[in-house]
């Protein structure tokens, strides 16, 4: 017997004896655009045991449509959860098993040969490659034919144009890089040592094949052929990434058999963690931005390429649409007349759907669905009547949820019917909000009883390949989430018939001003 298969079976051996013990817990770490959470899940009681939270901030002073952050902010924020949820654990932390990553998708972390950042990271809010995306547009005939190709458009969220960005922008920090790796990755290169891409997360890098997950040899090669060289090996969502490295297991006192599966992107990881694994539900999030994404068993492709032809994290597929601007426009009309966030409920309650005719358009960071990178908000249909604080709010949510809207009626289009969607995020702690997702989109809505999406879904991940023996198959993933993932009924809002028929009417309404307003070059 070699040595290699013995140590395989010692490890083997080592996951079956764990699992009979039932003594395992899983952190999921969620590393996003303001914070990084990590959390504790006991794999037994289905309990969140400890939980640590770390802020940051955006770089400042970069020119309008540059949003970077440094790479090391997300490494000492993990390092500072961890240690902190170890800390709560106590000796209890000699059970941690496994650790799943969820980071937020498409920014671009280049590493030199010493495996040091070369720069800042450009996030997936960085808006300043349109015309990087124009050009590639241009170059192969249009989007069709980009979408053709990969699946998706090129659009300037996407991590592809931000690769072009740098070889053009900065062509000495283009010429250093040696490796290309999105945010989780690198959070999980810096957790194992071992580079390595999932599909999931790869699909929002726009140069993926979504059809048969392999990257496009022309679109990369339109890049620069050494991209080819720059990105690291890619694989099954379901394998695990590696074995957490020994000297943060000697510096967290944790044992040489830590697991680091595979991760995802903070939507992949979100849709485990709200229990999104099967055709027929749909998950909502309202943050900062707004995303609806389901399940599929195969690609669903948008010739429009305002749907995301994303893959999933469970090596399925994950249809998606994105709005940059949800509570970024809820919070700012707060601010604006000094509300306490139950004075914005109460305002918002207190006028009738549709807010009396007035419309507005939340585009205050540009928009990615609508493609519109430049795009700015607007207030129209002012009159005495709805000239009030409290119709501007009701404007502001009714708008930002339109948004959506407008995604779930694409959905449709391409035959993604929920049967429900479950909410997430800031906003949904709002129940005004939450009846107004039911009547806009047309289909009950509930939150979970957690308030941890991606997180959850790490842990959860995590604790699904490690059972599984380093790896998992989707029938262990769906029995876990169900078991693990449970809805608030409390919650459940069921759509009004005379509100869903006005609200579609607004949206078309809403969707007609854009496009007019974006073609005369106001927006």
């Amino acid at each position: 017997m070699s040595a290699r298969v013995a140590s395989t079976q010692v490890r083997l051996a080592e996951f079956r004896r764990n699992v009979e013990n039932g003594d395992m817990i899983y952190l999921g770490i969620d590393s996003g655009t303001q914070s990084t959470k990590t959390i504790a899940l006991d794999l037994d009681s289905g309990d969140i045991l400890a939980q640590a939270q770390e802020t940051y901030s955006l770089i400042d002073g970069l020119p309008n449509g540059h949003l970077e952050q440094h790479p090391s902010d997300w490494t000492e924020a993990t390092a500072k959860t961890v240690q902190s949820v170890l800390f709560q654990l106590g000796d209890r932390k000699q059970e941690v098993r496994g650790i799943g990553v969820s980071g937020q998708q498409h920014g671009l972390v280049v590493l030199d040969e010493a495996d040091l950042p070369v720069r800042a990271a450009k996030l997936w809010c960085d808006t300043s490659t349109a015309r990087q995306c124009d050009a590639m547009a241009t170059h192969f005939g249009g989007q069709e034919a980009i979408i053709a190709k990969a699946g998706n458009a090129m659009l300037p969220g996407y991590t592809a144009p931000k690769i072009l960005w740098l070889k053009e922008n900065e062509p000495d920090n283009f010429a250093k890089t040696k490796s290309v790796l999105l945010p989780h990755d690198y959070l999980n290169f810096w957790l194992t040592d071992v580079k390595r891409m999932e599909y999931g997360d790869a699909s929002g890098m726009a140069i993926l094949d979504v059809r048969k997950r392999v990257w496009s040899d022309e679109l990369i090669d339109h890049i620069d052929p050494r991209l080819r060289e720059m990105l690291p090996p890619l694989g099954s969502s379901s394998e695990a990434h590696g074995t957490l490295k020994a000297s943060l297991a000697k510096e967290w006192g944790l044992t040489n058999e830590v697991i680091v599966s595979a991760g995802g992107g903070d939507n992949m990881m979100g849709a485990i963690g709200t229990g999104n694994v099967r055709a027929g539900v749909i998950t909502a999030s309202l943050g900062t931005s707004g995303t609806l994404f389901g399940s599929a068993d195969a690609p669903v492709i948008d010739d429009q390429g305002e749907i995301a032809a994303f893959c999933d994290s469970t090596d399925q597929w994950m249809p998606l649409v994105c709005t940059m601007n949800v509570t970024v426009l809820t919070e700012k009309t707060r601010g604006l007349f000094a509300w306490e966030l139950p004075e914005l409920e109460k305002n918002v309650a207190s006028i009738s759907p549709g807010a009396d005719g007035l419309l507005f358009l939340p585009y205050l960071h540009g928009e990615r669905t609508p493609n519109l990178p430049d795009g700015k908000a607007v207030l129209y249909g002012l009159t005495d009547e709805n000239m009030t604080p409290a119709h501007m709010a009701r404007a502001a949510m009714e708008g930002v949820t339109l948004g959506l809207g407008h995604g779930m009626q694409r959905f449709s289009d391409l035959g993604v019917s929920p049967t429900e969607i479950r909410l997430t995020g800031g906003g949904s702690k709002s129940s005004v909000w939450r009846q107004i997702m039911a009547d806009a989109l047309g289909s009950a809505t509930v939150c979970l009883q957690t308030a941890e999406g991606a997180s959850l879904g790490a842990a959860l991940q995590a604790a699904a390949c490690h059972t599984g023996g380093g790896k998992f198959d989707r029938s262990g993933l769906e029995s876990l989430t169900s078991r693990m993932v449970a809805v608030d009924q409390a919650s459940r809002c069921e759509p009004h018939p005379e509100a869903q028929a006005a609200y579609a009417e607004q949206r078309d309404r809403q969707m007609k001003l854009t496009r007019e307003l974006n073609a005369g070059g106001w927006l």
